[in-house]
């Protein structure tokens, strides 16, 4: 068994640079020129959760169809909404906004609320919410 050392030189060059990357402090990502705020955020992702679960009780529904009217009626385009999506995942928001919108699905839901409670009993995590 023969040590090619390019190899290992190449798996130490990484493990610095990764190192580098993550030992850096600010920001990871730029803040996104039409940042959708943390409320409209929250909304969105509540009604695409409700969207989500709807193609489990209709399946012959379309989700993308679904997704892309949730978006419409928030007045937001699909891009602004994935630039914001990845700028409040990257900068650790995203989980507050979440929570956000698990309130705001029980407030339109209540009957939601003992399904949360007993998902979250069973394995820690709503389907339609990432935690």
């Amino acid at each position: 068994m023969e040590i090619d050392n390019q190899q290992v030189m190449k798996k130490i060059i990484f493990v610095f640079i990764l190192i580098f990357m993550v030992s850096c402090g600010g920001n990871y990502i730029d803040k996104p020129e039409n940042l959708v705020p943390k409320d409209q955020m929250a909304e969105i992702l509540a009604d695409l959760a409700i969207n989500d679960q709807a193609t489990f009780m209709y399946p012959n529904s379309n989700l993308e169809a679904g997704t892309r009217y949730v978006l419409k009626t928030h007045k937001v385009k699909p891009a602004d909404f994935i630039a914001s999506f990845k700028y409040y995942v990257v900068t650790e928001k995203m989980n507050g906004i979440a929570e956000d919108a698990q309130e705001i699905v029980l407030e339109k839901d209540p009957k939601a609320d003992q399904y949360v409670k007993d998902q979250l009993k069973k394995d820690g995590n709503v389907p339609g919410f990432a935690r």
